[in-house]
């Protein structure tokens, strides 16, 4: 497997990576905020900020309107469409490392050991794990410099498919064997986007 070995834990939080939460998506399918959707007896960004705040020493809530409890600085977003392209150009705007993980707020299963190999895993552009669905690039690790451009770049010229941005910079997948090793029951990257989803969840 290409990826240093995680058994290892680190006794401190990164300092030179920073970790986004985007809670400002406009959560239609839900019909409610999904940074405020219950499960486990927490609001959806203040579970996944304290996961982040964990391993993270710099972590920015991306837009939306997070939940009391919730971990880190708040950021706007950017000017532009609702849409998964803003929270990116968004988080990426809004610190100066070198590296950004981003999250998005809907993912109440997401680990510590997935977290971590998207920081360990040898540096691209972007690092964005990818399974039978396709590609997850609201939980991946982006280069800021060289992603921030494009990103700008695609944003101000309305072209929102996030597909174009990394098909347009040097981009890494974490997939197969290697994924199903860091994620053995597959449930890490479950989306929660609809009031079923999230029931289904809880069963």
């Amino acid at each position: 497997m290409a990826r240093r070995d995680l058994s290892a834990r680190m006794s401190g939080r990164f300092a030179n990576v920073a970790a986004a939460l985007l809670t400002g998506g406009a959560s239609t399918r839900m019909g409610r905020d999904k940074a405020g959707v219950v499960y486990g007896g927490l609001a959806a960004a203040t579970r996944s900020s304290h996961l982040l705040g964990a391993l993270f020493e710099e972590v920015l809530l991306v837009g939306g309107d997070p939940p009391p409890g919730a971990f880190g600085r708040r950021v706007a977003d950017v000017a532009g469409p609702r849409c998964a392209l803003r929270g990116l150009v968004s988080a990426l705007s809004a610190t100066d490392c070198e590296r950004v993980l981003v999250l998005a707020t809907d993912l109440p299963l997401m680990t510590p050991d997935l977290l971590l190999a998207l920081v360990a895993w040898p540096e691209a552009d972007a690092v964005i794990p990818r399974d039978e669905r396709g590609p997850h690039p609201l939980s991946a690790l982006y280069l800021r410099a060289p992603v921030l451009v494009r990103a700008r770049e695609h944003l101000t010229q309305n072209r929102l498919a996030m597909r174009e941005v990394l098909d347009r910079v040097d981009t890494r997948y974490i997939e197969g064997a290697d994924l199903e090793c860091l994620d053995p029951g597959g449930r890490a990257l479950t989306n929660v986007n609809t009031p079923e989803e999230l029931s289904r969840l809880r069963v």
